[in-house]
């Protein structure tokens, strides 16, 4: 009767796993109209391209130890009988807990490449702003540019 219940639990980690990691969602979508609270033209003054690493952090690394823990005492469960099950139990959830902690960690940095617009704007004022290198939009020192403002954010895109 133990293996039907650990095919059970396995299968409701598994599951829980791939559930909690389709949930991440991006903070902006391309389908949303977002609101524009101005724009105004400029001059570019400066260009210059840079690279930023960044951290990416492992969004599911309690649920890997988790899981870890699980099947660890579910395999310790297995050895032993009485209190010496109970050990077993115990030290198997340690063992696994420590095993899908350390090996289940997938943090990793991504190098981003980024502009950096120094920008005369049309009302007097010099702005930088620093957005996502597009291939698409190659910008220089001298280019009529559109600063489009959001709220909360910039984007910088050329004169039209």
């Amino acid at each position: 009767m133990l293996k039907p219940s650990f095919n059970l639990l396995l299968s409701l980690v598994v599951a829980l796993t791939v559930t909690f990691s389709l949930n991440s969602a991006a903070a902006y979508q391309r389908d949303q109209a977002v609101p524009v609270e101005k724009v105004l033209y400029g001059d570019l003054v400066s260009v210059r391209n840079i690279t930023e690493k960044q951290l990416i952090e492992d969004q599911n690394q309690g649920w890997k130890t988790f899981g870890g823990a699980l099947i660890g005492g579910v395999i310790g469960h297995q050895f032993g009988g009485g209190s010496g099950q109970d050990v077993a139990t115990v030290l198997g959830a340690l063992i696994g807990a420590g095993v899908g902690h350390r090996y289940g960690d997938n943090s990793y940095y991504q190098e981003l490449k980024l502009v950096e617009l120094m920008i005369k704007q049309e009302d007097g004022q010099q702005v930088m702003i620093i957005q996502d290198l597009d291939s698409g939009m190659i910008f220089n020192a001298g280019d009529e540019v559109r600063v489009v403002y959001l709220q909360g954010s910039v984007r910088v895109d050329m004169a039209m």
